[in-house]
């Protein structure tokens, strides 16, 4: 996620529901995740909610009111009481309990809660969070689908060790995934509506032996910015990727790949109904003529290492799909990359400069240069890799068919 000058969340009113769950301590690292990813955060606490964490704990997450009743003559949303339902851009009920959930489907409101989402026309996320057996009672159940059936998102429960002593499935989804599920129930009719995006991320892993691998410093963080950006934009974006280490974006469909051909294998398959291609992984030119079967013994004498080409995946992927590169230059940036767009048949070209500081491998940031297939050059100031994908999907959207 991006930080809070440049992500979907900046300066946007999230009202945050928190009900009485022991998970309520989760909602407090959620509140303090919004904030810092730049969002507004009002705070609505049913009575139970309360129980278990105080007011003050949120308040001085969120540095603004929390709502516990509707009838507070100290609240400026007493007299009002729709404020909030009104400048909402999306509301977030986690923990919600077995028992919000009931009312909500009942369509009560008899609290400050359940007032605002029946008054409120912003999207609304409900992240369960209960015992398994509560979970699994068919009221539940059936509460939760008329709720799917309003159009309300639900995230989770997720499976693990409950409160109880119990295992199953009634885990509150952790903050972080609940970041990514928000900013897609925000975007999910977004200019990228409807369309299919490949991307590739990280650095592939060409072995040597069972031990050794010929590899890059690729940190993956801009082909998972850019899936990211097109899941915020309402698109369904296939991420392939080599092992990175970071956090699996949620909403994306992951596609797992280690070698070059690996890569170039899955991409050709998943183009096949994409509407688009972004090409941001750091894909070996060169692996090793022969894989050995055995760990290579070290010895006295120096060891020598045939390579062989891989396949340029851009080269090969043809078909009907707006098609995106990337160039990692430490010099000559603009005429190779231009090159790169004549022999590969690209739409766009992301080029920028490893050289550069802040704009290497494994920072959050890039400094990048869009070419055109006209050759037409863009030079962008340095960006977090979240408003460079952006700047890269604003591109891809007018290269659509109308």
């Amino acid at each position: 996620m991006s930080g809070p000058l440049s992500g979907p969340l900046n300066e946007k009113h999230v009202l945050l529901g928190v009900t009485g769950s022991i998970a309520c301590y989760k909602g407090i690292d959620l509140a303090s995740k919004l904030v810092q990813a730049g969002a507004l955060v009002d705070t609505i606490m049913t009575y139970g909610a309360t129980q278990f964490v105080t007011p003050l704990a949120f308040r001085s997450i969120t540095h603004r009111e929390v709502v516990t009743d509707t009838f507070d003559l100290n609240s400026r949303y007493t007299h009002e009481h729709v404020a909030l339902a009104r400048q909402a851009d999306i509301v977030v009920i986690a923990p919600a309990t077995v028992h919000t959930i009931g009312k909500l489907a009942a369509g009560l409101a008899d609290d400050a809660l359940t007032t605002t989402i029946v008054a409120t026309e912003a999207p609304v996320l409900v992240a369960p969070a209960m015992d398994a057996n509560m979970y699994d009672n068919q009221a539940t159940q059936d509460n939760l689908a008329i709720l799917r059936r309003r159009g309300m998102t639900i995230v989770g429960p997720a499976p693990g060790r409950l409160a109880s002593g119990l295992t199953g499935m009634g885990r509150l989804v952790e903050p972080l995934d609940l970041l990514g599920h928000i900013t897609a129930a925000m975007g999910k009719d977004g200019d990228l509506a409807g369309k299919t995006i490949v991307v590739s991320a990280g650095g592939t892993m060409e072995p040597i032996d069972p031990v050794r691998i010929i590899t890059n410093h690729s940190s993956g963080k801009m082909g998972f910015a850019v899936a990211e950006a097109i899941r915020d934009r309402g698109g369904s974006a296939v991420l392939v990727t080599t092992p990175t280490g970071l956090p699996l974006p949620p909403l994306v469909r992951i596609v797992p790949v280690k070698t070059a051909q690996e890569m170039c294998d899955a991409v050709l398959m998943e183009v096949k109904e994409a509407d688009a291609l972004i090409m941001a992984a750091a894909v070996a030119d060169y692996r090793p003529d022969e894989t050995a079967v055995q760990k290579i013994k070290k010895t006295d004498d120096d060891l020598v290492i045939n390579l062989a080409k891989t396949t340029d995946i851009l080269e090969v992927a043809q078909g009907n799909f707006v098609k995106v590169g990337f160039a990692a230059e430490s010099e000559n940036l603009v005429a190779n990359a231009k090159d790169k767009v004549r022999r590969k048949n690209l739409d766009l070209m992301v080029a920028n400069d490893i050289t550069e500081p802040e704009s290497g491998f494994g920072t959050d940031t890039n400094r990048v240069t869009l070419i055109s297939r006209d050759f037409q050059v863009k030079e962008l100031p340095l960006l977090t890799k979240y408003e460079v994908s952006n700047k890269i999907l604003d591109h891809v959207r007018e290269l659509f068919p109308s």
